[in-house]
C-alpha cells in the first residue's frame, strides 16, 4: 500500500514540531499543516513506523474519502463508496467517531449513525453479514470530520491515543500528557537523541516532576527508545497487517537504541515535594526501561540545589491555582485553604501563588546561573510576576487550556552591596 493520505492530529501549537518529526522519521515532506494536525502521503510501512515512534501525534489516520456533502444522506452515500472490506472483516467490532467545525447538520449523533449504517449495509451486501458496534472497546475506529461543506472519512491505525505509552500505571491528579511533555522537550531544542555519546547530553531537570512524565520522555529520547515500544496498535488487527513487516520495523528500532553504560551517571533529573509522587515516578521509570538514566529525589522546588555542577535545561509544568502546593512549601498552605472550601488559594501568611513564583525566580537567580528554564503556564503575565524577562514564548495548549512555554535564561543575582566596576556596573 503506497501513496496513502495520512493525517496526524496533534495538540494545538505543536504542528510545526510534528511536521519536523514526520520529516525525521520518514524522510518525507508533509503535504500540509492545519491547526492541530499534519497531513502527509506515504506508504504502509511508514504508517507503522509513525505509530511506533511519534511522540507528538495523537493518532495516525488513513484518509479513505473526502468530498462535499449537504445532508445526512450524502454521508451515507460517501461511506457506501469506501471499500471497508479491504481493511477489516465483519467479524470485527467498529465505532464511528465524529467531529465537526461549522457543520450545517443539526445532530452529530444522527450523522454518525448514517455513516455506521452505510458501513454495515455495504458489508451485508458483499459478505452477507455486518460488523457489530462496540462504543467502549472497538477493534476498528472510523473517524469522520464534518467541515462547512466537506466530509472526510479516516480509518484509525493507532487504536488507543498515542499518548498512552503503556508505562504510566502510577499517576497523580491532572498528569501531564506524554505528547505535551514531548512537545515541551522538542520546543526547548533539547535533542539528546542526536548526541554522539551520552556524555555530550546536556543535563535536564524537572523540579516539579510529579509522576515523572517529562523526565521519562526525555530519558527515552536520549536512549532512542520508541514512544510506542510497550503498547499495541489497531493496525495489528487490520487486513493489510503483515507480521514480518512489523517485526522488521521493530527490529530496526531496537538496533538504533542505546544501551545504558554501567556506572554512567544519570543524564535526566527530577524532584518533587511529594515523596509519594517520586515513588510513582520511580515505578513508571522502571516500566519505561529508563530507571538508570534518571535521578529522582524528593524536595521543595524552592530549596533544591542544581542536580549537577554543569548548567543545563530546566523543564517544568508547575502546578497553578489550587495545585500550587505540589511545587513547594510556599504553596502547601494554599492547598490547605482550598481543601477547606475557601474560594481563594492565598496562603495563611498572605503569600499567594504569585509570591511562590517570585520566590522561585529568586531561588533560580541565586543557585541556577547559566541554566535555561522552560516553564509551561496558562498565566500569560507570569514573567512579570516573576520579575524575569522571557527570551522566548511558545504557544501550546494543555487540552482546552491555552498556555505559553516561556524560556528564561537565568543570570546570577546582583549583590546590592557589591562595589561597582569602572563602568559603574556591579559585578554579577
Amino acid at each position: 500500500m503506497n501513496d496513502l493520505k495520512v493525517y496526524l492530529p496533534c495538540g494545538a501549537g505543536i504542528e510545526d514540531l510534528l511536521a519536523r518529526e514526520v520529516r525525521d522519521l520518514t524522510g518525507l515532506e508533509p503535504a500540509f499543516k492545519s491547526r492541530a494536525g499534519v497531513g502527509v502521503v506515504l506508504g504502509w510501512r511508514d504508517v507503522l513506523r509513525l505509530n511506533l515512534h511519534s511522540r507528538l501525534a495523537q493518532r495516525v489516520m488513513v484518509q479513505l474519502w473526502h468530498g462535499g456533502y449537504r445532508s445526512e444522506n450524502d454521508l451515507y452515500r460517501a461511506a457506501s463508496e469506501v471499500a471497508w472490506e479491504v481493511w477489516f472483516t465483519p467479524a470485527q467490532t467498529i465505532k464511528v467517531e465524529i467531529t465537526a467545525q461549522h457543520s450545517p447538520l443539526t445532530s452529530l449523533n444522527f450523522a454518525a449513525l448514517r455513516i455506521k449504517d452505510a458501513i454495515c449495509d455495504r458489508f451485508r451486501e458483499r459478505r452477507g453479514e455486518r460488523p457489530s458496534v462496540d462504543t467502549h472497546h472497538p477493534q476498528v475506529r472510523i473517524h469522520a470530520h464534518l467541515g462547512t461543506e466537506a466530509l472526510t472519512l479516516y480509518l484509525d491505525t493507532s487504536g488507543e491515543p498515542l499518548f498512552k505509552r503503556g508505562w504510566r500505571d502510577d499517576k497523580g491528579d491532572a498528569p501531564l500528557k506524554e505528547t505535551l511533555a514531548a512537545a515541551m522537550i522538542a520546543a526547548s531544542g533539547w535533542d539528546a537523541a542526536r548526541a554522539s555519546t551520552l556524555d555530550e547530553v546536556q543535563p535536564l531537570y524537572d523540579p516539579c516532576c510529579g509522576s515523572g512524565t517529562l523526565v521519562i520522555e526525555a530519558a527515552q529520547i536520549a536512549l532512542r527508545i520508541p514512544a510506542g515500544a510497550r503498547r499495541r496498535f489497531a493496525f495489528e488487527r487490520l487486513l493489510p497487517f503483515q507480521p514480518h513487516v512489523w517485526q522488521a520495523v521493530r527490529e530496526e528500532a531496537q538496533r538504533a537504541q542505546r544501551d545504558w553504560p554501567p556506572g554512567h551517571p544519570p543524564i535526566v533529573h527530577g524532584s518533587d515535594v511529594s515523596f509519594r509522587m517520586v515513588d510513582f515516578a520511580r515505578r513508571n521509570a522502571e516500566r519505561a526501561g529508563v530507571a538508570q538514566a534518571i535521578e529522582l529525589r524528593g524536595g521543595d522546588a524552592l530549596e533544591r540545589p542544581p542536580p549537577t555542577r554543569r548548567p543545563g535545561v530546566m523543564l517544568l509544568n508547575p502546578p497553578y491555582g489550587e495545585r500550587i502546593a505540589a511545587a513547594g512549601a510556599a504553596g502547601q498552605r494554599a492547598e490547605d485553604r482550598a481543601r477547606r472550601g475557601r474560594e481563594s488559594a492565598q496562603v495563611d501568611d498572605g503569600v499567594d501563588p504569585a509570591e511562590f513564583f517570585r520566590r522561585l525566580a529568586t531561588h533560580w537567580k541565586t543557585h541556577y546561573a547559566g541554566w535555561s528554564a522552560w516553564l509551561l503556564t496558562p498565566d500569560l503575565k507570569l514573567p512579570g510576576k516573576m520579575r524575569m524577562r522571557e527570551t522566548r514564548r511558545v504557544p501550546l495548549w494543555n487540552g482546552p487550556i491555552e498556555c505559553r512555554l516561556f524560556r528564561f535564561d537565568i543570570q546570577a543575582r546582583r549583590d546590592p552591596l557589591a562595589v561597582p566596576d569602572g563602568n559603574g556596573h556591579a559585578p554579577v
